[in-house]
């Protein structure tokens, strides 16, 4: 019994030393690349060590892998030898009914249970919770001890080196694993998750979660729809344009010889107001810059880096019969990722859907009927020929109704009630979801006036 207290100590130490190289393989590979870099590059040694590490990992995921399984097995082995005497001891004491060999048995199977517990819960989990928290700290406190162990143990490193290729050779795989960039989907998980966690703001998700979205949009996604578009005919009187300029507070116009399908350039506010200061003012011909025609089916992405290439703030979209579709600006373009930006120019806008009450929501004709679907949870056919709630209400009609009528149609599962109705466009409705087996979808339940 005299050794008890030394054999105590030396299962701590392989505990210890058990705890210390688990918590460092989970330090080393928690460690951020990217990181590492920017410090190495500002003449961080230390850290230009760690990137080397990450970099070329298995060297060193051998060598501590040799170690972990050394300080456990030696351990069990110690702890299994030196306690389990004592153990039989005390049960052969009690008087129990048992052959000698199997009391030693169970005091053996005892001994190794709670060693594997003291291991696990001190040894493995603790260590390893802790390195996860503080990768940087740990990895840093322990390169010196790892990069012993990697000379010391590179003799039984390269054996099992050969072995291990000779083995994955066998059945035909490679024996070096292909790094794998990240996706796009796992970028938007590690997004999620800091923002479920708190890491990021909800803001700052919803940027980035924009960026990937930015590019499967198109011109016609982001643009002013013609219908909307504040345009100058080439004839206007220069009163009537300065009455624009001021009713609408923009600083880009977009110019039309017969009709707004023949745009002829763009006219800049600023270049506009400062020739009428001159004694001579030139025609309004003489101050129109070029047009920038864009498709409608061009990428946001792709027209981002054209219009900021080519400095144009704004971009006229063209259907495919050469039509003018709407305008796209940078404003446009940027908002889709920032959201909606406001100058002391801009009117307070309504918002594009209201909750007005449970389950009845105030929507805008303009909101597009995607993001109404994503919101109400509901499924849109695949074949539906429109972008907006007023393109979905007009899909049920047939006719174009008066301006000021009111009336309801049910569609997609939603009733909806239209509740304003302006130079033939759906300005605003009120809609809730129809109960399930109730309504006759795609069908106007009230028949609007039409013209």
């Amino acid at each position: 019994m005299e050794n008890l207290p030394a054999q105590i100590l030396l299962q701590l130490v392989f505990i210890l030393l058990n705890a210390f190289f688990a918590g460092s393989e989970i330090a080393f590979l928690s460690l951020n690349a990217v990181k590492l870099a920017k410090q190495a590059d500002g003449g961080d040694k230390t850290a230009g060590k760690l990137l080397a590490l990450v970099e070329n990992p298995n060297r060193f995921l051998s060598a501590i892998q040799v170690a972990i399984t050394l300080s456990g097995f030696l351990g069990a082995a110690f702890g299994t030898e030196n306690f389990s005497g004592y153990l039989t001891d005390f049960l052969t004491g009690l008087g129990l009914p048992l052959p000698a060999g199997a009391l030693s048995v169970v005091s053996m199977v005892v001994v190794t249970i709670v060693i594997s517990f003291f291991s696990i819960a001190f040894g493995e989990m603790v260590p390893k919770r802790i390195a996860m928290q503080r990768p940087e700290t740990w990895a840093r406190a322990a390169l010196g001890v790892m990069h012993g162990i990697s000379v010391v143990f590179a003799p039984m490193m390269a054996l099992l080196g050969v072995t291990t290729n000779g083995t994955l050779r066998l059945f035909g795989l490679k024996t070096e694993a292909e790094d794998a960039a990240a996706s796009e989907e796992d970028i938007r998980l590690m997004v999620e998750n800091s923002g479920e966690q708190g890491t990021i703001a909800q803001e700052e998700q919803q940027w980035i979660e924009n960026v990937f979205d930015f590019g499967d949009l198109t011109a016609s996604d982001v643009m002013t729809p013609e219908p909307e578009v504040e345009a100058i005919a080439l004839t206007q009187d220069p009163e009537e344009i300065l009455h624009t300029i001021r009713r609408t507070g923009l600083s880009r116009y977009p110019v039309y010889r017969e009709n707004v399908n023949d745009v002829c350039g763009i006219l800049n506010a600023r270049d506009f107001l400062l020739n009428r200061q001159q004694e001579t003012p030139q025609p309004l011909q003489a101050l129109l810059r070029p047009a920038y025609f864009v498709p409608e089916n061009v990428h946001a992405d792709r027209l981002f880096r054209d219009m900021q290439a080519n400095k144009h703030h704004l971009a006229v979209v063209v259907d495919e019969y050469g039509g003018t579709a709407g305008i796209v600006t940078m404003e446009d373009l940027l908002e889709e990722i920032v959201g909606n930006i406001y100058d002391e120019f801009d009117p307070e806008e309504p918002q594009p859907i209201l909750e007005v009450a449970p389950g009845v929501w105030q929507v805008e004709g303009s909101l597009r009927a995607e993001d109404l679907a994503n919101i109400l949870q509901i499924e849109l056919p695949p074949d539906a020929d429109y972008d907006t709630v007023g393109g979905m209400v007009m899909s049920c009609l047939n006719a174009i109704p008066q301006d000021g009528a009111r009336f309801t149609v049910e569609t997609n599962g939603l009733r909806i009630a239209v509740e304003d109705v302006r130079d033939r466009k759906i300005v605003r409705a009120r809609i809730e979801k129809i109960p399930a087996g109730n309504g006759e979808p795609d069908t106007p339940a009230e028949e609007p006036p039409a013209k």
